[in-house]
């Protein structure tokens, strides 16, 4: 079988490996049809690892794929199945796991695609636990979304951020993958939803997908922006996932007791606070990473309702990938890039 691998900083290959053995005790074999490019492939292909890995490594943390054959002991699931793939591989036996809590799973082995082999090849063996059976009309594309995209924004607005409907929430990068799902299921909560985006070609875009309020902050300050549109009370939440470059203007964007919620820092990893802001405006920070299975079945039930939808920016396949991380990596993206790794039809 044809897979994707990472073989040194900035060389990605298409290789042929084995065929994945028969799946062994509640395990599943399944034919990847999706793969949903993220910053941490970026990160990943710069080698800007968070723990030891071996190269070659198979890249993709975040996909779906169709049931073809079922170990002992498994159920629920049936052959032809369109699954999404929970993205790390968790012990399923501690405490988080057995409530539900799966992205705190106290024995994680790794994230696919970053410390473990992940998914951008067209055979896998994984535990059927790992999988979420996708319901009707949720396509393969969706199905891959629900992991990373949608159900990191799932976890990060409802779980942690709680987010109410006649709120006012501020989305940063708006035009990313975690973005546009961020407009669009804040919106159809009743939040008023102000956003960023990095140039004027994609205001209209973020607007049709239910923003307020739009921001290029490349040529306006946001945080001035922000305080004049909320008549200087602030938002009550912040989604952050850009880290060093938004973090002091996101401070200031906060309504006294608003909740700064995050998942990422793609500007840089550290950065300076005001602790007198923080404990006088009584703010709250909340560090989100992941999301729990439920959040995927909740994201896929949405998308299946036309409630929210997947936003697309390109498509491409095994020999094109490389231009696809450098137009991430040029943040000339909006929504979300997609690798095709079968062309037949949806399960």
């Amino acid at each position: 079988m044809r897979a994707l691998q990472l073989v040194a900083d900035r060389d990605l290959q298409v290789v042929d490996l084995p065929s994945p053995p028969p799946p062994g005790p509640g395990e599943v074999t399944v034919a990847i049809r999706v793969v949903a490019l993220n910053h941490i492939d970026v990160w990943g292909w710069r080698g800007m690892a968070f723990a030891k890995r071996k190269l070659p490594l198979t890249i993709g943390a975040e996909a779906s794929g169709v049931v073809e054959r079922l170990g002992e002991g498994t159920s629920g699931l049936v052959p032809g199945q369109l699954v999404s793939i929970y993205g790390a591989r968790t012990c399923g036996l501690c405490r988080p796991c057995r409530e539900g809590r799966d992205n705190l799973c106290e024995h994680v082995s790794g994230v696919h695609g970053f410390h473990l082999d992940g998914f951008a090849q067209e055979r896998i063996n994984l535990p059927a636990r790992l999988l979420v059976p996708a319901p009707p009309r949720c396509d393969a594309v969706g199905a891959a979304l629900a992991p990373v995209t949608f159900g990191t924004v799932e976890h990060m607005l409802f779980d942690n951020a709680r987010l109410q409907p006649g709120e006012t929430i501020l989305v940063h990068a708006g035009g990313s993958g975690i973005g546009t799902a961020a407009i669009q299921l804040a919106k159809r909560h009743g939040a008023t939803v102000i956003t960023t985006v990095g140039s004027d070609d994609k205001i209209e875009k973020a607007r049709a997908l239910g923003a307020d309020h739009v921001i290029n902050y490349r040529t306006d300050r946001f945080e001035g922006v922000v305080r004049k549109l909320t008549r200087k009370r602030g938002v009550d939440v912040v989604f952050e996932h850009v880290g060093a470059d938004t973090w002091a203007g996101s401070m200031l964007c906060m309504k006294r007791g608003g909740r700064l919620v995050t998942c990422g820092s793609t500007s840089g990893v550290s950065t300076q606070m005001n602790l007198m802001q923080l404990f006088q405006q009584q703010l709250k920070l909340l560090g989100s990473f992941g999301c729990r299975m439920e959040n995927m079945a909740d994201a896929m039930q949405k998308m299946a309702e036309g409630r929210v939808q997947p936003v697309i920016d390109m498509e491409v396949g095994l020999d094109d990938i490389a231009p696809a991380l450098k137009r991430m990596e040029g943040r000339q993206v909006f929504g979300k890039i997609i690798l095709r790794m079968s062309d037949e039809q949806d399960g």
